[in-house]
């Protein structure tokens, strides 16, 4: 067998996973303001960027062969309904605007939630349920059906402003088919779905955390997001997205649960994504700017070895903080 891993070129010639940047999707923080540019202490080499850095970055990335961007909006005006993320000139209605306008051909995709907006952290509306003895303490719980209601309004407005996918990722019950009908009654029936279907309440999502300022201020989410020991659950969570209007589904994070891809690429025919989150993206970072390996260069090879494992699981498309870099990368192989 080792005939075929002789040189360089045998092994090209026979290797059956081939990365591609089109197959990347490009994730941005925005931010009000004009030629702005925050570095985020927890990811080197990610900023939150205002709107004109942003369409420049994004016109950089096009020429490098990237056809999609994910956007989030880094609002600074949060509440407890986070009111801010379905308002038509926000930053991210806005940014994806500017994107339609000045990058044609890019693939716009919107996150859909509010854990960025909301002033306690969380993806949905919080309600407090009352005790009913005088020793139970007061119970927090997010309200599934006010969220979906919430999110729908939100996903109207990013189709509004252009978004050629809305991206759910708040893991409530019914929000795909909920964002799919109001879509359809408005008038937006070509955008799509781009759904967070398999999200699971991970360990890797801090570095994301502040760049959006989104931390829980009380609890956890593993009350809506997926226990990380399950598999199964995860096979019904996407099959449910599916059957409810999802055009893309997702998997998140992505190297820990590249067994789950595989299980997902398997079973479904419709076309699937995985995020290679923060934290992945940061544990990367960390290890080559270690002082023993910082010589070495090794982030090139790490990080297309990684990405080309993702794509090997099953992923047809993979978001990464990674992809500008390895879109440059390849171009050069």
């Amino acid at each position: 067998m080792r005939r075929l891993r002789r040189n360089s070129a045998i092994r090209d010639l026979a290797a059956q996973t081939r990365l591609s940047a089109e197959e990347l999707v490009m994730p941005y923080f925005v931010i009000e303001g004009k030629n702005k540019r925050e570095p985020i202490a927890s990811m080197p080499g990610i900023s939150r960027l205002s709107i004109d850095n942003l369409v420049d970055d994004v016109r950089e990335i096009k020429k490098l062969g990237i056809k999609a961007v994910l956007l989030f909006g880094a609002s600074r005006r949060k509440d407890d309904r986070g009111t801010e993320s379905y308002r038509r000139d926000g930053v991210l209605q806005k940014a994806a605007a500017a994107i339609k306008r000045n990058a044609e051909d890019v693939v716009i995709v919107t996150d859909v939630c509010m854990c960025g907006y909301t002033s306690h952290g969380h993806c949905g509306i919080v309600k407090t349920k009352k005790p009913v003895t005088s020793n139970q303490k007061p119970e927090k719980h997010i309200d599934n059906e006010e969220t979906v209601k919430i999110l729908a309004k939100i996903a109207i407005s990013h189709a509004e402003a252009g978004a050629d996918f809305v991206a759910p990722s708040a893991m409530m019950d019914g929000q795909v088919g909920a964002m799919r009908e109001a879509l359809d009654k408005n008038g937006f029936g070509n955008t799509g779905i781009f759904a967070y279907s398999a999200k699971y309440a991970s360990h890797f999502y801090g570095p994301f955390r502040d760049a959006l300022g989104s931390s829980p201020k009380f609890g956890d989410r593993k009350s809506y997001q997926m226990d990380y020991r399950n598999s199964d659950e995860a096979l019904c969570e996407i099959g449910a997205d599916i059957e409810e209007g999802a055009d893309i589904v997702m998997v998140k994070p992505a190297l820990a649960y590249l067994d789950v891809i595989a299980r997902a690429k398997a079973v479904f025919n419709t076309p699937l994504a995985a995020f290679n989150v923060s934290g992945e993206y940061a544990m990367v970072k960390a290890y080559c700017e270690k002082p023993e390996t910082r010589n070495q260069k090794p982030e090139k090879n790490l990080v297309l070895e990684i990405l080309t494992s993702i794509k090997r699981a099953g992923a047809d498309l993979i978001i990464t903080y990674h992809a500008k870099d390895a879109a440059k990368w390849l171009k050069n192989l």
